[in-house]
């Protein structure tokens, strides 16, 4: 478990991140964004023990790596945003060299490179130098690095930066399996890759924790749209006197029909509240064209707490 405290860091008199909390449970996956600036990378460098909070705590499985860098970085993988590696080495070989510094013991060392080529697909250009491998390669060579030994804390900066489609599908699907006995951090710029992966989500702006929600309590709005035929009767003041919707915007007429959105109150289910809907409709002696949930999209969300519209 990761369980941090009024985070803060200084850069002299600048404030890279301040006053940030926050907990991850052990196995969650969960998704580090903001705006270039906002602090994502100097808090994963604190996580890392790389650098020391000007202010708060960290505690990982208990031990706060400003303290213990050296306990924390032995059960830690870290893909930094620009990987420093040895261009002129093999790929094998950089990662036996990697493996030695992580404290891998020897006799378990070559089954961990093994595991680790295996597991981003690297097997094939295991002795091929680093420097001729294409970009996405070389990304793959930084997640290998980042994941031997099996780490219980695994941090990826931009791990999907330089893959094509395929490369990236095969990264989620790691990820995912990862996440059976690791706790991952992901920063990254591409919503998409938050949205399939993660579980849930830190927002941050100018070194705020901006937002921290579950993805799924993210994107349920509680709110449905109706779409119905137009009726002599006023449905709108029926709809209104049902006890799931807390409130309801009539957002117009074309074509003969009207539209509403209904929003309903937190501890309703949608379900139950779609049939009583329905009902309703046809009671007052219109049709029903469409009902369905209104939800909401990452990329709409980041606009909102970064105080932006559309």
């Amino acid at each position: 478990m990761i369980e941090v405290q009024s985070l803060t860091r200084l850069y002299g008199s600048t404030v890279a991140v301040k006053n940030v909390s926050f907990t991850i449970n052990n196995h969650e996956i969960v998704g580090l964004l903001g705006h270039n600036g906002a602090g994502k990378t100097t808090i994963m460098r604190m996580l890392s023990g790389y650098l020391e909070p000007s202010d708060g705590s960290i505690l990982i499985d208990g031990v706060n790596p400003a303290g213990d860098s050296r306990a924390v970085q032995q059960h830690l993988g870290y893909l930094p945003e620009n990987l420093p590696i040895y261009p002129q080495m093999m790929v094998a070989d950089y990662l036996d060299y990697v493996a030695t510094l992580k404290g891998i013991p020897a006799p378990r060392r070559m089954a961990a490179v093994r595991e680790a080529l295996l597991a981003t697909d690297l097997a094939a250009q295991a002795l091929a130098p680093i420097h001729i491998l294409s970009r996405g390669f070389r990304q793959r060579v930084g997640v290998a690095q980042a994941i031997l030994g099996q780490p219980r804390l695994l941090i990826l900066d931009e791990p999907t930066n330089g893959l094509d489609p395929h490369q990236t599908e095969h990264m989620r699907r790691l990820i995912k399996r990862l996440a059976r006995h690791t706790t991952i951090i992901l920063s990254t710029h591409i919503m998409q890759e938050v949205d399939a992966v993660c579980d849930r989500v830190l927002m941050l702006r100018d070194g705020r924790l901006a937002l921290d929600q579950g993805l799924a309590e993210l994107h349920d709005t509680k709110a449905l749209s109706l779409r119905t035929s137009m009726t002599e009767q006023p449905l709108a003041s029926y709809l209104q006197r049902l006890p799931q919707v807390a409130a309801l915007e009539d957002t117009g007429t074309d074509g003969g029909c009207m539209h509403f959105n209904l929003y309903l109150h937190p501890n309703v289910d949608p379900d139950t509240a779609a049939n009583n809907i329905a009902q309703c409709v046809v009671k007052a002696g219109a049709k029903l064209f469409q009902l369905q949930v209104i939800t909401r999209d990452l990329e709409s969300v980041f606009r909102e707490v970064n105080g932006y519209g559309d």
